[in-house]
């Protein structure tokens, strides 16, 4: 089974991006499953209904969030809908939504989890306590399990990793939009990899546009966030999983531009 995930898509022009390159992309490099973060995908922050029924109907399975998840009040009906959207699986008991769904793909059942760091990041409950809880739930239902760690913290992605390796899949980073390149199997079988970068305006800061943030710094002066109307690139990786095992036999970045 090759599985696509794509990094933090940043606004309409991450959003288009996806929708004018997935389908080709998907046909090069064989996936049968695809992953997108859309936590940014409205304007920079959270999403809204417009933005998941477009990356929808591109063709992605599932949309992973973070901490932006509720910014837009479309979040709630979405997350409360029938939408392959997913939120953080441990925001406290009672908030709206889910932080697994499970996918069937060809004769195998795919669950995907989405958690969030507390490094730097929400008040929230402890992710590796709700990531052994999560995949207990998952024992016996999914053949594969993702997870979409959304963190700020370099060290606590690395710990998640480490802490599910042989229990997942995959352990992918997201949050902090800029790829990493340290993907590599890990010894139990998991495919790790930091971040896997953003989709959106190449020559910005984190897609917004860079005079902004430069003038933020040089005078701490707040100002309104403008996302950059620059060329834009996707990142992500492709995941080779042996679907019977659960593990995964090999990790690749993917950049486009």
């Amino acid at each position: 089974m090759r599985i696509l995930i794509i990094g933090d898509v940043i606004g309409k022009p991450g959003v288009d991006y996806v929708r004018g390159r997935l389908k080709s992309l998907k046909k090069l490099y064989g996936a049968d499953f695809c992953i997108v973060n859309g936590e940014n995908a409205a304007n920079g922050n959270g999403i809204t209904r417009e933005a998941a029924d477009a990356l929808i109907a591109a063709g992605v399975d599932v949309i992973t969030l973070g901490n932006h998840a509720f910014d837009k009040p479309d979040a709630f009906e979405i997350l409360s809908g029938d939408f392959p959207v997913i939120r953080p699986a441990n925001y406290p008991a009672g908030t709206p939504g889910d932080g697994v769904i499970l996918c069937d793909v060809g004769n195998h059942t795919v669950g995907v989890v989405n958690l969030l760091g507390r490094v730097n990041m929400e008040c929230v409950d402890c992710p590796f306590r709700s990531a052994d809880s999560v995949l207990a739930k998952l024992k016996g239902k999914a053949n594969v399990v993702l997870v979409d760690f959304h963190a700020d913290a370099t060290s606590e992605k690395i710990a998640m990793g480490y802490y599910l390796d042989g229990r997942a899949a995959a352990v992918v980073g997201t949050h902090t939009h800029v790829q990493t390149a340290d993907e590599r199997v890990l010894g139990g079988g998991t495919a790790y990899i930091t971040d896997i970068g953003m989709t959106g305006p190449v020559d910005s800061v984190l897609g917004v546009e860079k005079e902004i943030i430069l003038e933020r710094f040089l005078t701490q002066i707040h100002r309104r966030f403008e996302l950059s109307e620059n060329p834009v690139a996707l990142s992500g990786v492709i995941i080779t999983v042996d679907a019977d095992t659960g593990k995964a036999d090999a990790i690749e970045r993917v950049n486009l531009s």
